[in-house]
Parts: structure tokens; sequence; C-alpha cells
């Protein structure tokens, strides 16, 4: 470094903080201040708050809104890993688990879930789950590029275990097994919703669901509103 001139030392060590920063992200969210302050998301926060209570829950707003990235991603990493902030208000969960996240089809988990997770394809670790934290993933046949299961560290000791799914499986490929967490991240048929609630039973587990209800008021949206009214309408 003492033989670089002050502009490309400085470049240098702009270029470790980025890389820093893509293989962290999960540590820049929801800050005390700045543009991602946690005091500008209120509804975050409260929805967050809601899983010490309740096993259930639904954030159904528009596209765009960091549905995604911002509450079902966010919060399903801190359970794999346990990193949960000080000022998490919500569950936690104090050793390894198991869990699925979902969307509508392999594609769209693949583009979607699974990119919001570990980034870029060849780039595996830049995504919200810490590259520190990654341990391994196996692929999912049959689709390019596409991940099955991701191994993640917890920092109680041990590994959890993330399998990625789709709706397009069929209702028989949510059957089986107990989980401690499932991420729904867009609106799900009944029959596997039902499914995803029966393999949270015995372990008391959470259901997120982070959609925006294209379908209407269909039986899985009515399931969540109070009266079949969504909260603040006539």
């Amino acid at each position: 470094m003492e033989e670089l001139t002050p502009l490309q030392q400085a470049y240098l060590l702009t270029r470790e903080l980025t890389e820093r920063q893509k293989r962290q992200q999960l540590f820049y969210l929801y800050p005390e201040e700045g543009e991602l302050s946690r005091y500008k998301y209120p509804k975050h926060m409260e929805f967050f708050a809601a899983g010490a209570e309740h096993r259930e829950r639904l954030m159904m707003a528009a596209n765009r809104v960091g549905k995604t990235w911002g509450i079902g991603g966010y919060e399903t990493v801190l359970h794999l890993t346990g990193l949960y902030p000080d000022w998490w208000e919500g569950t936690r969960l104090k050793r390894p688990i198991r869990a699925w996240a979902a969307g509508d089809t392999t594609e769209t988990v693949r583009d979607i879930i699974q990119y919001k997770l570990l980034g870029n394809h060849g780039e595996h670790g830049t995504g919200l789950i810490p590259h520190s934290h990654l341990e391994d993933t196996t692929s999912r046949s049959g689709v390019p590029n596409a991940v099955r299961d991701i191994y993640v560290k917890h920092e109680s000791g041990g590994t959890s275990m993330l399998s990625l799914k789709s709706y397009d499986q069929g209702r028989e490929s949510f059957q089986g097994t107990e989980q401690d967490l499932i991420w729904l991240d867009e609106e799900p048929r009944m029959d596997i919703y039902s499914e995803c609630l029966i393999r949270t039973m015995t372990t008391k587990g959470l259901i997120i669901c982070t959609f925006t209800p294209l379908q209407g008021m269909s039986e899985v949206v009515q399931s969540f509103l109070e009266d079949g009214k969504i909260p603040g309408t006539a």
C-alpha cells in the first residue's frame, strides 16, 4: 500500500469495503439511523414483533415495497443463523432449524427467493445469508442454476437447513417432514397452505406469508382477515 498513490489506496479501500458489504448485507438492514433506519419502516417492525405471539403471519401489500427482501427473506435468515439484532422483539429460535421457502414455480423461486438469499449464480454469499454463515448448497436437477437445499451455520452451533420449494410441485411435495419455519413468498393454494400448517404443528413452528393478493379475496386471504374484511376498511 505504501508504494501506491493516495488515489490508488483510496480506490482499493473502497473496493474492499464494497466487497465486504456485499458479503454481509444482512447487517446493513434496519440500522438506528440513515436511509434504511428501522424507524422509517413501522409496518415492518410491527410484523416482526407480532411473531412473538402469532404462529401465522401475512404481510399483504403492493408490489415492490420490500416484502421479499426486507421482510420474508430478512426474518428467515435471522432464524436460520440466530443473528438477531439487539432491537429484535419477535420470536428467537435458539437452535439450528429446518425450514422451507416456497414460491410459484421452480424458475421464479430461483430468480427471486434464491437470488435474494444467495446472490447471483457463481457469487453465492452475496445475498442476505452472510458469506461467513453459508456452509453449502445442493443443486436442483432439471432447472439450470437452481438450488434445492441451503445449509447455514447457526450461532448456537450446528447447521440449519433451508429447502427451496415451489407450488407447481404440487401439494404432495409439501408432505412428510416437520418444519420450524415456512416462508411462503407469493400466495399458495389453500391445500398447500393447509399442508404447511400440518408440517409446523408439532414444532409450533412459524409460517410467514409475503404476497400481493392478485387472486382477490381468496380462501387463504380471508383466513387471515377478521370478519373477512381488510383492516381499516368499512
